[in-house]
């Protein structure tokens, strides 16, 4: 699967801060359980690509 594929699958997101520090982002459905960690850092690069996404797609959307 790659960013232009659709798809019907569905799955929540959760987005915290850990007791360790660390940055988690937890992808969870019926059938994935997905706990991925950033640190700081990487968490605030993450935010700028995801802002940066956000406005492209907008501009894709006219």
């Amino acid at each position: 699967m790659s960013i232009n594929t659709p798809s019907e699958d569905g799955a929540d997101l959760q987005i915290g801060a850990t007791d360790a520090g660390m940055v988690r982002l937890y992808v969870f459905s019926d059938t994935l359980d997905l706990p991925l960690d950033f640190d700081p850092e990487d968490a605030e690069a993450i935010a700028e690509e995801l802002i940066a996404a956000a406005k492209a797609a907008r501009q894709v959307k006219g």
